[in-house]
Parts: structure tokens; C-alpha cells; sequence
């Protein structure tokens, strides 16, 4: 195991960066008051609920329930080890760590060396293509066909396109050579194993696109076969390392033009995103051969308020954008769609037409609905009444999924304008064609709701409870205080528990800070301390108002006592044992006199 990182240069590190800047780079924030907010990254919803604290250094979603710092955040979301999240943190913080014999492998070592190779074999084989491809006679042929299909060595290098020559096995030597285990370079998708034992090439004679995880590490390759055959295109397996569900091409570029233009283009193809960056649009990623994911929508949401769709002109494309738009939608994204002419993709209409016009065709791209109903006028002949009744009622299921009322209202007067129809028969038809399950709306102008940050509706003493290990949480007094009077008596356990981790943060000498203190819980407790860290409290307590709170917690057994008594009661009275009810009632009596003195 390497050595552990010093509490002081984590602290350090912890001091060196913003969470704000942290955590912006998955996720798209807007200052609301104090704080930042945006879609959580750790669930689907549409309406933000993540919240960022620059002044506390926290984050805590009112969703789902995940909170922490900057190193819990960057654990979580890309599924690493503390040390590497500090690693990562010590770099944007400008701290050498080099100092220190890190391994980062966490409790799961073998399976984070693991991906670690494979990785590294990837990078290996990413350049060894890209060399045979730009200087050698056997990637010329290759070459000569990416040059006459219009791409410059400039976009050649900048995607780091190579060739994979015509033998069974340049791959494996060359892996070989390195000493990467051969049956790591196999699950890596990179060598297939032949019946009789022998390792060979999984592409070969093949044009190789590297593909890229959203940090920029290669993970994966497509490869275009260079003359003819099958299959034309073949791309890595599923490994640890690739999932193509989880990936957009060219994201990890894409994605700060993305977040500065809060808009996104989507193409099918690698080819389209690359002569798309050539023409002069860097915002452009692909899905990975397959239709858009979930995963996939929820990435473009997180970084964009707008997704321009430019899927292949013909039919098959028109209708994987349909699909497309319908799951962006359902996540919160304003979706327009491009329709390029004569079924052309972007990379055909870029060679054919140009840089200039593609860019018209995307800037003229039609917002979701009038695709929609463009699409269900296909096949129909309007001047027949049946099509015609078709195309109004699937027309109409179409617009009552719309959220925005002005935007329903401009598409029913389109409709009723064309065909002569009133309004009025119209919206009682709409009322009709309600979408089975709607989605929840976002808020107008995609502002973030408010989350209630206030007092939960809860039991007196669970809120002071609360109250109090928020107050303790901001102030070193407040919790030496609580400690002399409360200690560990608070009544729910996960408050005992935190409350703990706060009296030794403070025994340690530390002065208040939610951040600090984050890195000390356990995870379950992260989950409560952010949440707490937000609520919206003074930040002075008043002596009274903390012994009202106090009171509360010492007086809920009492509570329960009493309560306990009074069931005693009721049974001696069922049993007619009188006596027995009357001391009860005289022990009650006694006691709530206690409590209302307390």
C-alpha cells in the first residue's frame, strides 16, 4: 500500500480548489441567493435540486440525498478511490504530491490496475496507428483516402486517426512487447482468441477512430474497413473500461463550447462529428452507433439547455431523431431538429455543400413540434378526409405533451387556421389526446425551483435535534455547549452519530468547517451533515433559542414515559383495577408538572 497523504495536505488541497469549479464541469449551475444549483448527477430528474455551496464548500441534493465535498463528489461520480480523487484535486490545486507513494487502488486494487492497463494499451495502440497512418507506405492508402474525402492532416492529428495494417498480428507483438498480459488485452477488446490458443488483432486493414471517455483517457476504437468487405464499420466490445451507452464522441472536447453556448449538436456518426469540428462547429458529439440513451440524454441535460438534432436525412435518420428528441425531452432539454436535404448525413452535406451552408441548414434547424408534425404529414394525403382526420388527431396527441401553454395555444391555431376547424373543438379534442404518463415541467425560463431548505414538518424534538446539529456544524461553541449539556443523548441514533464526529472534530482542534468535516464522515452521515449544513438557519443563535432546543431533546423521553403511563392507565381502568389508574394519574400529573417547569 503507498503512503497516506498528510491531514495538512489534504487540507490543503481541500483549501485549493472551489467545489463550485469542481462540480461545474459535470454539472450545469446557476447561482440562486447564496448558493448554486442545477440537475443532480446522481439521479434523473428535471426540476434542479442540487445544491452547491461556494461558501461552505458542500453540495447536497434534496432529490435524492447525496452530499459531501469536493472528494466525496469526484469519488462518486467517476466511481474512484479517495486517493485518486486527491490526485486529481492536488493538480487543479497546484500541490505536488510526488512526495508521496500513492497507489490509489482503493479496497478494489486488481480491478483498478486493471482498467489502468488497459488504458494504457489503448493509448499505446492510439499512437502506434496514428503513426503507421501519417508515416509509413503502409497507412499511405489510408491517408490518400481520408485527404481526398476532404479532412486535413490538421483534423487527422487532431482526432488522432490511425490505421490498423492488413496482419493478424501488429497488436499483439507490439502489446507483447510491452508486457501487457495478453488475456487482459482480450477482455480489453483489443486481441481475440482463436480456437487453437492463438492471440490475434481484433481490427485489422482498418481507418481507427479512437474513442475517448468524458476525461479524455482511450477507451475504446471504431475502425472503418479500408477497401471493401464486412463489416464496413466494427467497433470495441463492452469492457470495464467502454460502455457506449454511457459515452458521446467527442464529449470530453465538446464539452466546454457545450456549456458556453448551453446548446449541444447531435449527429449520428463519427465521420459527421468530425467534419462538423472541421467546418467550425465544436459543439457537435455522436452517439455510439447505437439510439441515444438515457445516460447519454441526462449528460447533454447536465451541460446544455438546447440539443439541436442532425441525424441522417433519409428515413431511418428522421425516425432515430423522433426517438432521440422524445428522450431528450422527457429529460428537460428544448430540442430542435435539422433536416438535411436529399437524405444526406452531415458528412455528405459538409463534402457536397460546404462549411457555410451546413451552418445555415443548423441555424435553421425547426424547433421539436413543427418536426412532428412535418413527420405526420408524410404518407397522408390531406385532401382526403380520413387522412386528414388522421393527421389532426395524431397531430394533436403530438401538442398535448407540450408544457408550455403559449407554445400549445400557437400550434392548436395552426392547426385550426389550416383546416378551418374552431378553437374551441380543438382544445375539447386536446383533452382528449392527454399523454398517458405526463412528465413533470420545468420550471419557466429553466429557472431552479427553491428547495425547502426550511424546517421539515417533524416531530418537536427531531427538529431540534436538528437545529442543533446545524448550529453545531457552524459554530465551535455552540457544539461545547451541547456537548456539556446534551452529550450523547440525543434520541435518533443518526444524530448521536453525528453529533459525535462533531465534538472530536472540534476535541481536535479544527475551527468550524462543514467541508473539513465532510471528509471525516462516513457516508452514511455525509448524506444527513449536507443536508443540515443547508438549512436555512441564523447565523447567530440566541442563548434562549438553544435552550428551547436543548430542552426539547432532554424532555422527549420524559415524553415517552408519559405516554407509557398513559396506556398503563388505560389498561388498569380495563381491568377495573381503580387504585392502580388513580396512582398513575397522580405519577402523570406529578411529571407534567416537571415538564412544563423544564
Amino acid at each position: 500500500m503507498g503512503h497516506r497523504i498528510p491531514e495538512e495536505t489534504i487540507e490543503a488541497i481541500r483549501r485549493g480548489v472551489d467545489i463550485v469549479d469542481v462540480i461545474g464541469e459535470y454539472v450545469q449551475l446557476k447561482k440562486q441567493g447564496r448558493n448554486y444549483f442545477g440537475l443532480c448527477p446522481f439521479h434523473g430528474e428535471k426540476t434542479p435540486s442540487f445544491s452547491v455551496s461556494p461558501e461552505k464548500q458542500i453540495f447536497h441534493c434534496f432529490g435524492c440525498g447525496a452530499g459531501g465535498n469536493a472528494f466525496t463528489f469526484l469519488m462518486d461520480i467517476e466511481g474512484i478511490p479517495f486517493v485518486e480523487a486527491a490526485k486529481r484535486l492536488a493538480a487543479k490545486a497546484g500541490i505536488d504530491l510526488s512526495a508521496y507513494e500513492l497507489d490509489g487502488r482503493g479496497s478494489d486494487g486488481s480491478r483498478a490496475d486493471e482498467a489502468k492497463a488497459m488504458v494504457e494499451a489503448h493509448t499505446l495502440l492510439k499512437r502506434f496507428y496514428h503513426h503507421l497512418l501519417v508515416h509509413t507506405k503502409e497507412g499511405q492508402a489510408a491517408l490518400d483516402y481520408l485527404q481526398v474525402r476532404g479532412w486535413t492532416k490538421e483534423t487527422i492529428d487532431r482526432f488522432e486517426i490511425g490505421y490498423a495494417p492488413d496482419v493478424p498480428d501488429a497488436a499483439v507483438k507490439l502489446l507483447e512487447s510491452r508486457s501487457f498480459p495478453l488475456v487482459l488485452m482480450e477482455k480489453a477488446g483489443l486481441l481475440v482468441k482463436k480456437e487453437d490458443g492463438r492471440y490475434v488483432d481484433r481490427f485489422r486493414n482498418r481507418i481507427m477512430f479512437p474513442i475517448h471517455d468524458h476525461r479524455g483517457e482511450t477507451v475504446g476504437f471504431s475502425g472503418r474497413l479500408l477497401g471493401d468487405g464486412q463489416p464496413k464499420y466494427m467497433n470495441s466490445p463492452e469492457t470495464p473500461i467502454f460502455r457506449k451507452g454511457t459515452l458521446l464522441y467527442f464529449f470530453h472536447e465538446a464539452r466546454v463550447s457545450i456549456r458556453k453556448r448551453q446548446e449541444a449538436l447531435l449527429v449520428e456518426g463519427f465521420a459527421d462529428v468530425i467534419s462538423a469540428v472541421q467546418a467550425g462547429v465544436d459543439y457537435v458529439v455522436a452517439t455510439m452507433g447505437t439510439s441515444l440513451t438515457e445516460e447519454q440524454a441526462r449528460i447533454l441535460r447536465r451541460h446544455a439547455e438546447t440539443v439541436t438534432i442532425c441525424y441522417d436525412g433519409d428515413s431511418a435518420g428522421t425516425e432515430a431523431a423522433w426517438r432521440a428528441a422524445e428522450q431528450l425531452s422527457a429529460f428537460g432539454c428544448r430540442v430542435k431538429v435539422a433536416l438535411l436535404p436529399d437524405g444526406l448525413d452531415p458528412d455528405e452535406y459538409i463534402r457536397t455543400s460546404g462549411a457555410d451552408r451546413f451552418a445555415e441548414e443548423i441555424a435553421a434547424a425547426r424547433p421539436l413540434m413543427a418536426f412532428k408534425m412535418d413527420r405526420l404529414r408524410r404518407g397522408k394525403n390531406l385532401q382526403e378526409e380520413g387522412d386528414r382526420l388522421r393527421y389532426i388527431e395524431e397531430a394533436l396527441r403530438e401538442i398535448s405533451k407540450l408544457s408550455s401553454p403559449v407554445e400549445k395555444d400557437y400550434y392548436m391555431r395552426q392547426l385550426a387556421d389550416e383546416f378551418s376547424l374552431s378553437l374551441s373543438a380543438l382544445y375539447e379534442q386536446l383533452s382528449r389526446s392527454k399523454p398517458e404518463q405526463p412528465k413533470p415541467q420545468v420550471n419557466d425560463g429553466g429557472k431552479p425551483s427553491q428547495p425547502a431548505l426550511t424546517k421539515k414538518l417533524l416531530p418537536a424534538f427531531q427538529n431540534a435535534e436538528r437545529l442543533l446539529l446545524a448550529h453545531m456544524m457552524r459554530s465551535r461553541d455552540v457544539a461545547f455547549i451541547v456537548q456539556e449539556q446534551v452529550g450523547g443523548r440525543f434520541n435518533i441514533e443518526e444524530h448521536r452519530a453525528l453529533a459525535a464526529y462533531i465534538y472530536a472534530f472540534y476535541e481536535e482542534g479544527h475551527e468550524a468547517d462543514p467541508s473539513a468535516l465532510m471528509s471525516r464522515l462516513p457516508g452514511e452521515l455525509r448524506t444527513l451533515a449536507s443536508e443540515l449544513s443547508l438549512l436555512l438557519v441564523a447565523d447567530d443563535v440566541s442563548e434562549r433559542e438553544l435552550a428551547d432546543c436543548i430542552r426539547h431533546v432532554l424532555n422527549h423521553p420524559k415524553w415517552l414515559m408519559l405516554k407509557e403511563k398513559e396506556q398503563e392507565k388505560t389498561e388498569a381502568e380495563r381491568r377495573k383495577d381503580f387504585l392502580t389508574a388513580a396512582r398513575i394519574a397522580k405519577e402523570m400529573i406529578e411529571m407534567k408538572k416537571m415538564l412544563s417547569s423544564s
